[in-house]
């Protein structure tokens, strides 16, 4: 079902966070996708510009948010900008998070199911979609109705029990959280800039729990196990390491999230230590 040629390191970041410049720079260093987080509007408004600032980058979305998008009009955002750049935009979707969506009285998973059979009518094809999946039940969904899975926050044992599941055929994205700062509570300092917000989320720390991390870990800040885990820090050679541990265990593209202040910086010294083929 691969459709899409993303070497093996992408950039996740907020889909206001990318300048049209990043994007012509990162592609410069050798990173073959552009992921979007923090929910873009079905009318995905940033997605043209960081395409014609470069050549041959893909830009995900990872995700928009099935309650906040309606599917009839992300499917018209899809063909728009599939027209303008064929074979360079993969729709990521997933259902969010109930605590913040307010969509308790609906299930997700049967949400989830409706908004792909609504891309289905709008003609989205299904190896132009991928899933935000961490559970065994949307694995599969994800394997069966996309193209394959963008799980998040999950360090590289989830990798490889998701691989398994998914099977060799799909795609298999894994996020990976970096800081670039070999003084380890400094960088864990960093780290739980971002970190705790997700020990609020039930998908996450459910997720979390299956991999055997135990209450105390979870507990926020989150403990120094959890942090490590969750968010590499070190030299770029050791955080290097961190993320082709993914690859190893399975995936087919990692999506690097550097936390740094000045997170090209950081990228640019990864891109130095990360191997190009």
């Amino acid at each position: 079902m691969a459709k899409y040629d993303l070497g093996k390191f992408g950039v996740w970041r907020g889909y206001q966070g990318f300048t049209p410049e990043d994007a012509a720079e990162l592609e410069k260093l050798g990173f073959g996708a552009l992921w979007l987080g923090g929910s873009p509007p079905a009318e995905l408004p940033v997605v043209e510009a960081l395409l014609e600032a470069t050549e041959r980058l893909t830009v995900g979305t990872s995700i928009v948010n099935i309650w906040a998008a309606e599917a009839k009009a992300t499917a018209e955002s899809f063909h728009r900008i599939e027209a303008r750049f064929p074979g360079r935009f993969l729709l990521g979707i997933g259902v969010g998070h109930r605590e913040n969506d307010g969509s308790e009285a609906i299930k997700p998973y049967e949400a989830l199911v409706r908004y792909l059979d609504e891309l289905d009518a709008a003609g989205v094809p299904v190896e132009s979609r991928a899933l935000a999946a961490l559970g065994p039940r949307v694995l599969d969904l994800a394997r069966d109705r996309s193209a394959g899975a963008l799980p998040y926050l999950a360090p590289p044992e989830h990798t490889r029990n998701a691989r398994a599941r998914l099977g060799a055929g799909s795609l298999l994205v894994a996020e990976q959280k970096v800081v670039l700062d070999e003084d380890a509570e400094r960088a864990r300092e960093v780290a739980r800039r971002m970190v705790p917000f997700y020990l609020g989320l039930t998908n996450y720390v459910n997720n979390l729990r299956r991999l055997g991390f135990t209450e105390e870990d979870l507990a926020k800040p989150g403990s120094d196990r959890l942090i490590d885990a969750l968010a590499v820090h070190g030299s770029p050679a050791q955080v290097a390491d961190g993320v082709l541990a993914h690859l190893d265990a399975g995936a087919d593209h990692v999506a690097i999230q550097a936390l740094d202040d000045d997170y090209l910086a950081a990228l640019r010294a990864l891109a130095e230590v990360l191997p190009t083929d």
